[in-house]
């Protein structure tokens, strides 16, 4: 929990009680992919060529974070390591179904489904976009946690990071003739 508190700076949000440490994850999951999904929609927004659009939305999915003066009530390089290191942790488990159904991961999947229609604006014949697209996000962050603890494991380091390695992936996977 003291992990999680260091990253809220804001009273409004220390007042808030959580029932318990995965609750919070949620909230600060939630928090962070609406975050994410926020500079995803602003950054394409105007980009009309589907090629350089998949380029961008890839870089806002897997660079890393950097202090963002505009969210002072939120530290997102403190978020950043949490969603890095515990985001998985927030829907491996048993309550995973329940928390579903109440909605706890609509952020989460409808930034998976912004992902695949650019995906499909490619190419729309490519028949696992959202599979790729929620590969493209979990491995980003896996990717940064392999760099991080096992770096003996990954090619994404400073010279190769996760993007410049997702859209190496991705294009060869969505390109008509897979070269």
């Amino acid at each position: 929990m003291k992990k999680y508190t260091q990253l809220i700076q804001s009273e409004s949000i220390n007042t808030l009680y959580f029932e318990s440490k995965h609750k919070l994850l949620l909230y600060l999951s939630s928090w962070y992919w609406a975050w994410v999904e926020y500079q995803l929609v602003i950054e394409t927004f105007s980009i009309s060529e589907p090629i350089k659009k998949l380029d961008k939305a890839i870089e806002v999915l897997t660079r890393e974070i950097k202090e963002d003066s505009k969210f002072s009530h939120v530290n997102e390089i403190i978020l950043y390591k949490i969603i890095v290191n515990e985001n998985s942790k927030s829907f491996l488990t048993k309550e995973v179904d329940i928390e579903n159904k109440e909605g706890f991961f609509e952020i989460y999947k409808r930034l998976v489904i912004r992902l695949q229609q650019i995906i499909n604006e490619v190419n729309p014949k490519y028949p696992f976009g959202l599979s790729l697209s929620s590969t493209i996000i979990e491995g980003a962050l896996h990717q940064r946690y392999l760099n991080e603890h096992f770096p003996t494991i990954t090619d994404c380091k400073e010279s190769n990071t996760p993007c410049e390695f997702f859209n190496n992936l991705v294009k060869k996977a969505i390109s008509e003739n897979g070269k």
